[in-house]
């Protein structure tokens, strides 16, 4: 189920020159989502294994590593091996993830498949229900929070500032869940495309940059770094 490919980022793995590889499909609906085909499925194209081999295979001497992006990539029985075939070319591999499948997110762990892994945290864990998501989710979520936190893996946190799903009560809740991670990112909302826009219905959705300052001054003392971004 690979859609896409990004040649070249210097921004999606830290410190690395990577390509992007992105997952079609979502688990999760959340209104705000910044790639909305790639949630629904939509994209027609697929990139096959081979494909993608011979391609890093080519680029192994430039890039220093794969960022497996989505969608949701934990959805696909394909994600270990691709893994695997990955970190065989002497490259690393970053996963970005919702976190709602501790059970692969373990096992990548364990066999080693994975280098760095970014995972996205919506809002508290009571919130994690309709519209974003199945009703409960927030037991796998804190699952893989704690599988993250367990971990030698290089990891960074992600939260996406929009209302109502963030508040500065949240994210002050947010940042105790992971108190001691390395990394807490901040992203501030872009709503040029979003997967329901019908959702938000006044142009009260969006932080300042004053706000999101405050968020960070919250968050900071918990973590031992939180950047907006």
């Amino acid at each position: 189920m690979i859609c896409g490919l990004e040649k070249t980022s210097l921004i999606d793995y830290p410190g690395k020159i990577s390509c992007v590889v992105f997952f079609t499909g979502c688990n999760f609906t959340c209104p705000y989502c910044h790639n909305p085909d790639l949630a629904k499925g939509l994209y027609p194209e697929r990139i096959k294994i081979d494909q993608l081999k011979s391609f890093l295979d080519e680029r192994r001497t430039f890039l220093d590593g794969v960022v497996i992006s989505g969608g949701e990539p934990t959805l696909h029985s394909d994600l270990p091996g691709l893994c695997d075939i990955i970190r065989n070319m002497g490259l690393a591999v970053k996963l970005d993830t919702n976190g709602s499948n501790p059970k692969i997110l373990d096992s990548l762990l364990k066999e080693r498949l994975v280098d760095f892994v970014a995972m996205d945290i919506k809002t508290n864990l009571y919130n994690y229900k309709p519209p974003l998501c199945a009703e409960n989710t927030g037991e796998q979520i804190l699952q893989s929070i704690r599988l993250l936190m367990n971990s030698s893996v290089s990891k960074e946190f992600r939260t996406t500032c929009v209302r109502p799903f963030v508040t500065e009560a949240i994210i002050e809740q947010i940042a105790r869940l992971i108190k001691g991670a390395p990394s807490f990112v901040l992203q501030s909302f872009n709503d040029k495309k979003v997967l329901y826009r019908d959702y938000f219905t006044d142009d009260q959705k969006n932080y300042s940059l004053e706000q999101l300052e405050k968020f960070r001054n919250l968050a900071a003392p918990f973590v031992q770094s939180c950047t907006l971004r």
